[in-house]
């Protein structure tokens, strides 16, 4: 009977219940960062599709990152916006496993398009006269479709796998939303099948996709690094290096939360750090990407003057 209690009650989701004046500023920020979110990668899926110039692969795989962030932010923040606001702090059963579905899918998804973008780049660079060859549309599709789909099946798997898990009653969850290591952590067996299952999952989707993308940028320095002009350098440089950081805050933070032993991670460290790669870094994907490229403001520009805005 205990045992069925969290499915009947639900969880409490703690969050920052112990300290009321940061929830009221977490709150704030929160909501400015998601509303920047939808508006930031509305406009770069909105150019990328209308404005002829931005058909390139580069841009392709920019909207589906986009599409991919304002999903996975969508679905932590507006939850997580909620149960700040409220005093009970609870979160219906279904609603928990709904959320750690969609979440873990997505986040995935987003690991694999990162090292795609990657791949995408150094054709660019490494091999500029083969690279319409090489990046052609139905390859450029085909990897965009091996990202979302890889995120959906390691998400059935995990998740499956985790719901399965018997939690004796155990329902206050000390993090800020649902998620697979939480989860492992309040369950009343043993549990060390889940957390391989986890780990190998995380060598996956996060150490072979970084080692990939260092591996690219690794030509790619060394390419940039035989361009004679230096404004021809600086620009191949600026690309590269603000997908750069994406990548470096996004994984370094994602690593942090799913490839360190639970037992060695603070809990308040944890939800930081998972406030980072849920809700800071798909803000990071426009900014850099719209405020350091004159292509997207220009095709914004044309974008608006032509429809007289």
């Amino acid at each position: 009977e205990e045992s069925s209690n969290s499915s009947e009650k639900g969880f409490l989701l703690l969050g920052f219940a112990d300290e009321p004046w940061l929830e009221r500023i977490l709150f704030i920020i929160i909501l400015l960062l998601y509303i920047f979110n939808i508006l930031g990668n509305t406009t770069i899926i909105l150019v990328s599709c209308l404005v002829p110039k931005l058909h390139t692969p580069m841009y392709f795989f920019l909207s589906n990152l986009s599409c991919v962030d304002i999903c996975f932010t969508t679905s932590v923040a507006p939850q997580l916006l909620v149960t700040i606001n409220k005093k009970e702090k609870s979160v219906s059963y279904g609603g928990c496993v709904a959320q750690l579905y969609v979440a873990m899918g997505l986040g995935s998804s987003e690991c694999i398009l990162l090292a795609v973008m990657a791949y995408d780049r150094y054709a660019a660079v490494c091999q500029p006269l083969q690279y319409t060859t090489i990046m052609h549309p139905h390859l450029c599709a085909s990897l965009a479709s091996i990202a979302w789909l890889s995120g959906l099946i390691t998400s059935l798997i995990q998740c499956s796998l985790t719901v399965q898990l018997p939690l004796c009653g155990h329902r206050k969850l000390d993090h800020i939303f649902c998620e697979v290591p939480v989860l492992i952590k309040l369950a009343c067996v043993d549990t060390t099948f889940n957390e391989v299952e986890l780990f190998v999952a995380s060598v996956i989707f996060l150490v072979v996709p970084v080692s990939l993308i260092l591996v690219s940028y690794a030509f790619i320095t060394k390419a940039v690094l035989r361009i004679k002009s230096a404004a021809g350098r600086w620009k191949v440089f600026g690309t590269c290096s603000s997908h750069l950081i994406v990548v470096i805050i996004f994984y370094g933070t994602i690593i942090f939360m799913y490839l360190q032993p639970a037992k060695s991670r603070s809990k308040k460290q944890g939800k930081f750090v998972s406030l980072f790669y849920t809700i800071v870094t798909p803000v990071l994907n426009p900014i850099i990407y719209t405020l350091r490229n004159k292509d997207v403001k220009g095709a914004w520009r044309t974008l608006v003057m032509r429809n007289g805005l």
